[in-house]
């Protein structure tokens, strides 16, 4: 028999030309975001939206550096005293067992931003977010020194001369410095901020100060100045789970496609059957993240507005009607009526910050400003006297949780005839913590042997609706 050939037996395995899957080169004709050429360089912007997020973020920038600096009743008003385990916010002193207050005060402010979120998208991170803030102040830096996106991109490409070297040392030493006074902006919210920049200045700082700040510097340096728009698309988790806050109804950057399109280049009052968008790609030049608004929504967009205000501009300048690229819901957009004030997610966010105020506002109504802690001698459980008496010793941890030297009455409290043997009232500054020993005494004849409860109480006499207790045992033979 003829042998086959194997090359003709492959030949007839393969598909016909019929069974492959047309495979089609498609081209959206769209120009390259700059996400495409790897470091983003956009371009300074003006407007109504970047002269408002200027504002937030400068005020945002203005009060965390100040803040440390006002003082109240001749301290800091704002500390967290880590050494000494104390909060200090202007007359509300917080301690370790008060953190449950800041808890809620997190929660209530996470469900605030989800309220937010509803109604208007990320804006917190285009407006208020510290990371947005500090890489526009950095890239305004930028701005000033190498010039605008264009030449900063062609700085980039240029060899390296005596130019572009100073140009760049200059640069990442404002940067550095920024970042420097960025870390001690920081740590002067746990270290006194008077000293701390003196010290750290004059190197004067102790060696752990000098680590936290720049640690914090450095942290600062790298993300405000190279890792930027990195720090939205990757690292934060804000960006992730936005959308299931998102409904119809939720106002976010959102390019009018219906309008828009099909986009193209035209001359100025030509008349064409182009849509309104003229293909300048202004709007992707100014993003700080390099994405492309007419792509669609994407997380990526940190609601800057920085696109409005470029897409407005042009809009002026052909004389069509603003708000191409706008704040604006999908309902909106088809013309749909809606209320945000009737959808689930508006009465659950809404009940959720309204009852974690309700819980701070019981939290401090029902904080105490005194911490007792009773301690029994563990050398004996009772010492009986020579007068037919049985007594007790117990360690009493007092503390003074307020900002004023405050006056303190001891009792014991009990049905039976119990005595305290100890001053009873004790004087502690603001902020002391006593360790004070009381004996507590009893005729044998007037108690039941065994265990018996008694009730220590601590009460302020200048306000005697501050007072706190606690039960103990006392033991008799």
């Amino acid at each position: 028999m003829p042998k086959s050939d194997p090359l003709q037996s492959e030949s007839a395995k393969r598909p016909s030309a019929e069974q492959f899957i047309p495979v089609k080169n498609l081209s959206t004709g769209d120009k390259p975001t700059q996400k495409s050429s790897g470091q983003i360089h956009f371009r300074e912007q003006k407007g109504y939206f970047q002269r408002l997020r200027t504002t937030m973020n400068s005020l945002l920038i203005l009060l965390f550096f100040t803040l440390p600096f006002i003082s109240f009743d001749g301290r800091q008003a704002i500390l967290l005293d880590v050494q000494q385990q104390q909060f200090f916010f202007f007359n509300l002193t917080l301690w370790p067992q008060d953190f449950t207050l800041l808890a809620w005060v997190f929660i209530a402010a996470a469900f605030g931003l989800f309220f937010i979120t509803v109604f208007w998208g990320r804006v917190w991170c285009g407006y208020l977010c510290p990371q947005t803030a500090w890489t526009f102040m950095f890239v305004w830096l930028e701005n000033r020194i190498e010039g605008n996106s264009n030449k900063r991109k062609l700085l980039d490409k240029a060899p390296w001369s005596a130019n572009k070297l100073g140009k760049r040392t200059l640069k990442h030493s404002l940067w550095g410095l920024a970042a420097l006074i960025t870390g001690c902006g920081f740590i002067s919210y746990f270290i006194p901020a008077r000293e701390l920049y003196l010290e750290i200045f004059t190197g004067n700082a102790g060696f752990w100060s000098t680590c936290w700040v720049w640690f914090f510097a450095i942290c600062t340096y790298l993300n405000a100045g190279w890792m930027r728009e990195q720090m939205c698309l990757h690292c934060c988790p804000y960006a992730r789970f936005q959308a299931v806050m998102f409904d119809a109804n939720t106002k976010t950057v959102t390019y009018d496609v219906a309008r828009g399109e099909t986009r193209g280049p035209r001359k100025r009052k030509q008349e064409t059957q182009l849509g309104d968008c003229v293909d300048c790609n202004l709007c992707v030049e100014v993003c700080p993240t390099g994405i492309d608004i007419r792509q669609g929504l994407q997380y990526e967009c940190i609601n800057c507005g920085a696109c409005v205000d470029a897409c407005n501009e042009t809009m002026q300048k052909f004389d069509y009607q603003q708000n191409l690229i706008s704040y604006v819901s999908e309902n909106e957009l088809k013309g749909i009526a809606h209320s945000n004030w009737r959808s689930p997610r508006f009465l659950g966010y809404g009940t959720a910050v309204v009852i974690m105020l309700i819980v701070i506002a019981i939290d401090l109504s029902n904080r105490s400003e005194i911490q007792l802690n009773v301690i029994r001698d563990r050398q004996s459980l009772y010492r009986e006297t020579a007068d037919n008496r049985v007594e007790n010793t117990y360690q009493l941890k007092i503390r003074n949780k307020t900002q004023q030297t405050k006056q303190y009455q001891l009792a014991v409290n009990s049905e039976m005839p119990f005595s305290l043997i100890a001053a009873p009232v004790i004087t502690l500054a603001a902020g002391e913590q006593a360790d004070y020993p009381v004996t507590v005494l009893a005729d044998k004849d007037a108690i039941p042997a065994g265990r018996k409860i008694i009730e220590f109480s601590v009460t302020d006499i200048s306000e005697p609706r501050q007072s706190v207790s606690q039960e103990t045992g006392f033991f008799s033979p």
